[in-house]
């Protein structure tokens, strides 16, 4: 099963993991403390040098069940989330992860990777980046067909730069990836009808044309768009309307393996085999994915409801770990969970009639309420998530010390310490910046004697969301910061992140995770022109650390590593947010599914890896 390239914003429990991090088992609030006897300090060390409580848990990442395989057949996919896909079936409209995954059994992707997450020659096309022309060519195969039995074409590739770019896009895709492309600003910008780096070679070949390439570019989802729309279907509706039309919503098609046949949005999507699949018609009929509440999904697994659940909520995997009947596949996530600090706001491109004055981008403002580096390091400093990952996620989760995650072994700082618990020196960093209690309640005033009152916004999903915002704000309690709950409730994952992104003046810190995709370079998460910036946060030395990364340079991939490394210690100490938790997620298999195989970069073709190669072996489910 192919892992998603594209940076997503993670729902409480949708995909590969909960958006909210756990410091409690989801019984009460008794248990919300640091640790689950209502001490303070539950991460320490024991006295042989080894971290209490669990230990990290290893997996297997590919299953081989006995049986002959039957034919045909209906694979069921329980999708534990308390968040429900919109169903935006399009790589260019949609935000969160709970639509990449609905998506990722139909519509198709143009190019493989390796398990390194490097561009090959595995998918529909082959990819060349030539340095010293600052040209990406992609070339399709041939026979690679739309589900309604239309060629897919460059110009299908061609076209979702030119959604992408359109003055009128409505989605978030645009960033200073597609800038890059020679011609791409005066296309969005109107002073070109089209986009000149993008051209169009014959039926199978596109080239496209950069200002400056990078090393970045050779990896899948690092600056290179890969994706096709079919232009014969879309063509001829606005750009602007794209998102909400039937042709995305509710009749969509891909160019993979199971072509849409219904959609309960939110609910569920039926999906029947595509017999003119590129790879080989699918083994199985059809695939069935329903949504799943957390709360019911350790129950579905007992009733043996599905062969496969995504998703599987890790804070309860004591309570599924052995039920019998199904094999649990895990892995280290692309995904990290983080706190982030609202920190100024998102500036629209400046318009001169059609001319472009100033692009949009991330505009801090100084005078934010988080603004104050040593404010946000004591915020971190008093929260223990080394506790919360060994004691609440049984050794699935453990403490974050960079926004690098540790699959990107070659670009992540392991020597950062981070910020373990220690709330000692949360308040003296308070107390050298002059957060003081003027009062006598208890609580600190800002520098100015004023009030303090924190707003956060975290979002509901599964029984951990509401003991880990409760354990959060004892903590800074704890350190005398009033921290308060937004509109004093958990908001869904959909309206919690339109008033993020939407920099909601009411909102001081939010909750939230990030899938990372499959390119380290930060840059569409935290460069000045990242729409996906939430916390707003841009500075000089951070633009020269996302220049270098991405120049010529970085083809020393030593020298590059080398540039990771200083801009994580840099980031860590100006801290716009607290990376939290790095995570595990898990995959329970039954045993009557033939093969299932997660390893990233494993051949399409290997039984088990590839969804047209799953196959049944018995028409009911095992239970034992």
């Amino acid at each position: 099963m192919s892992n998603k390239k594209k940076y997503s914003m993670l729902a409480s429990t949708a995909a590969v993991a909960f958006i909210l991090a756990a410091c409690g088992d989801g019984e009460t609030d008794d248990t919300t403390d640091s640790g689950t006897d209502g001490t303070e300090d539950s991460g320490e060390e024991s006295s042989n040098g080894e971290q209490d409580g669990p230990q990290p848990i290893t997996f297997e990442q590919r299953v081989e069940n006995e049986g002959e395989e039957m034919e045909g057949g209906t694979l069921n996919i329980g999708y534990v989330s308390d968040s429900p896909f919109t169903g935006i079936f399009s790589w260019e409209l949609y935000t969160g992860n709970p639509d990449a995954i609905v998506m990722g059994y139909t519509m198709g992707e143009v190019l493989g990777y390796d398990e390194n997450y490097q561009w090959d020659d595995s998918g529909a096309a082959t990819f060349e980046l030539d340095q010293d022309t600052n040209v990406a060519t992609i070339t399709l195969k041939d026979n690679i067909l739309w589900h309604d039995g239309e060629q897919v074409t460059a110009g299908d590739i061609a076209f979702t730069h030119e959604i992408i770019g359109h003055p009128d896009y409505t989605g978030v895709r645009y960033s200073g990836d597609i800038a890059n492309i020679v011609g791409m600003e005066a296309y969005k910008s109107g002073e070109a009808d089209s986009i000149e780096g993008v051209r169009v070679i014959d039926d199978l070949t596109l080239e496209i044309e950069y200002q400056s390439v990078g090393v970045q570019m050779l990896q899948a989802g690092g600056g290179v768009w890969a994706y096709a729309a079919p232009r014969h279907y879309l063509e001829d509706i606005p750009v602007g309307e794209l998102e909400s039309s039937p042709e995305i919503r509710e009749n969509p098609i891909g160019f993979g393996p199971f072509k849409v046949e219904n959609i309960v949005p939110g609910e569920s999507v039926s999906y029947t085999a595509f017999e003119d699949y590129y790879r080989g018609a699918p083994k199985l009929d059809r695939i069935e994915l329903e949504t799943v509440p957390t709360s019911s999904a350790v129950a579905a697994m007992e009733n043996a409801s599905y062969d496969v659940f995504v998703g599987m909520p890790t804070d309860q995997y004591e309570t599924f770990k052995d039920i019998p009947g199904y094999t649990i596949l895990g892995q280290d996530e692309n995904a990290y969970t983080y706190i982030g600090f609202k920190l100024g706001e998102w500036q629209d491109a400046e318009m001169d009639g059609d001319e472009i004055v100033e692009p949009a981008q991330n505009v801090p403002n100084p005078d934010a309420k988080m603004a104050d580096k040593e404010l946000r390091q004591a915020m971190a400093f008093a929260i223990d998530n080394d506790a919360v990952g060994a004691r609440f996620y049984q050794g699935l989760r453990r403490r974050a010390n960079s926004p690098i995650i540790p699959n990107f072994a070659d670009y992540y700082n392991e020597a950062l310490e981070g910020y373990p618990h220690d709330p000692e020196r949360a308040n003296e960093l308070l107390d050298e910046a002059g957060y003081e209690d003027v009062d006598g309640d208890g609580m600190r005033e800002n520098p100015e004697g004023e009030e303090l009152v924190i707003n956060f916004a975290s979002m509901s999903g599964g029984e951990v969301a509401e003991p880990i915002v409760e354990y959060y704000m004892q903590s800074w309690e704890k350190v005398g910061l009033n921290v308060q709950l937004l509109d004093g409730r958990l908001h869904e994952f959909n309206s919690f992140y339109d008033r993020v992104g939407a920099d909601d003046p009411e909102i001081d810190i939010y909750q939230g995770a990030w899938g990372t995709g499959t390119d380290p370079t930060p840059s569409e998460l935290y460069g000045r022109d990242a729409e996906f910036n939430f916390t707003r946060w841009a500075s000089e030395e951070n633009d020269e650390f996302m220049e270098q990364m991405t120049s010529p340079e970085g083809f020393d991939t030593e020298w590059r590593a080398g540039v990771f490394n200083d801009w994580q210690e840099y980031f860590m100490e100006e801290l716009p947010i607290i990376p939290t938790l790095f995570r595990k997620a898990v995959t329970p298999v039954n045993n009557r599914v033939g093969s299932f195989d997660i390893n990233v970069g494993v051949d399409a073709d290997t039984p088990g890896a590839g969804l047209h190669t799953l196959y049944l072996t018995g028409t009911e489910r095992a239970v034992e």
